[in-house]
């Protein structure tokens, strides 16, 4: 087994399950097929289409709008129209930092040799495009913050490569996937310059902005490498990790705070213990996470999505079924 946990080349099995698993194992689909996939990395796909579908369905409750027959078509094509914003993303990034993946993350499509940098990059502008178009469908809020979600990442990965630069690089990854993606999701059925997708857009911002650090620590050496700056390369993981926890942990805190004053709803108390899986996640950091023999990153960057897709299912839950739940109150 090699250190990115694959079995070899000569490895027998099911075939090419995982990222990290050898493209000779490929049995179905084809080689290239296979590397296009890896490509999207399904994984990260999930948080984008999970969080959008949750918030547009808590939108269409809270702002009680006539449900048409076709709600769940509606739904659908808003929520894999952000995936696929994600997976271009996703696409360009590796196209873009081959080099560096070369040295941190060897297995990947592209420094394997299975696609090529131009091949992957073009794919991106497609996947863009589709995406645009897709968006435009829904309707002009939806298609407007779908559009400044593609500027923020495009420019992460070209000029002004905005992924070189310390700490802006995080908040310009967070602004898109957190803010710009709550409001995304909570205009197709509701206005998403309401109080409530602005703060909940804000806490998932803030969160990421924290959190995002956590997939810096493998890359660390590559980003070095390729004059990317990030809190892990510049500082070290640990004060990398105590820099960030106070973006991960205190946004979930403050939701009583915000509800005393009538800025968000009582019955959305809850989602602050979802400050104790902010703390795990610092404690792994801080212990030396290692890296995922399946996944792309250390334990500390998936459950960082994990937390992520339960706050924004939370969110939903306690908003569709607020009337049934009557939660105590902690004020």
């Amino acid at each position: 087994m090699d250190k990115h946990g694959s079995l070899g080349d000569d490895g027998k099995g099911l075939g090419k399950l995982t990222m990290k698993d050898p493209y000779s194992k490929t049995k179905l689909p084809s080689k290239h097929v296979r590397g296009y996939i890896d490509l999207l990395r399904p994984f990260t796909l999930l948080a984008p289409f999970i969080v959008s579908m949750s918030i547009i369905v808590a939108s269409l409750v809270y702002n009680n709008v006539a449900v048409p027959s076709d709600w769940w078509v509606t739904v659908g094509n808003a929520s894999l129209t952000l995936a696929l914003v994600n997976a271009a993303s996703n696409i360009l990034n590796q196209a873009t930092d081959w080099k560096g993946d070369s040295i941190s993350k060897p297995y990947r499509p592209i420094p394997r040799g299975v696609i090529k940098p131009d091949e992957a990059q073009s794919l991106a502008y497609i996947l863009y495009l589709f995406a645009l178009l897709r968006a435009v469908t829904v309707n002009v809020w939806f298609g407007f913050f779908v559009f400044l979600i593609m500027i923020f990442t495009v420019t992460y990965s070209l000029p002004p490569r905005m992924k070189q630069y310390l700490f802006l690089n995080q908040v310009w990854i967070a602004i898109p996937r957190g803010f710009l993606g709550i409001l995304a999701g909570w205009s197709v059925f509701g206005d998403p310059l309401q109080r409530e997708p602005l703060l909940i857009g804000t806490i998932a911002m803030l969160f990421f902005i924290g959190g995002m650090s956590t997939k810096d620590i493998v890359d660390s050496e590559a980003d070095k490498a390729t004059g990317i700056r990030t809190l892990i390369n510049t500082f070290g993981v640990k004060k990398a990790a105590l820099i960030s926890f106070p973006f991960m942990f205190f946004p979930f805190v403050f939701i009583p705070a915000l509800i005393t004053i009538g800025f968000l709803e009582s019955y959305l108390w809850p989602l602050t213990l979802l400050a104790f899986l902010s703390c795990f996640i610092f404690y792994l950091m801080v212990k030396g996470d290692t890296e995922s023999k399946t996944l792309e990153n250390i334990h500390a960057w998936s459950i960082m999505y994990v937390e992520y897709i339960f706050f924004a299912l939370g969110f939903a839950f306690l908003t569709i079924f607020a009337g049934m739940l009557n939660l105590p109150t902690l004020l």
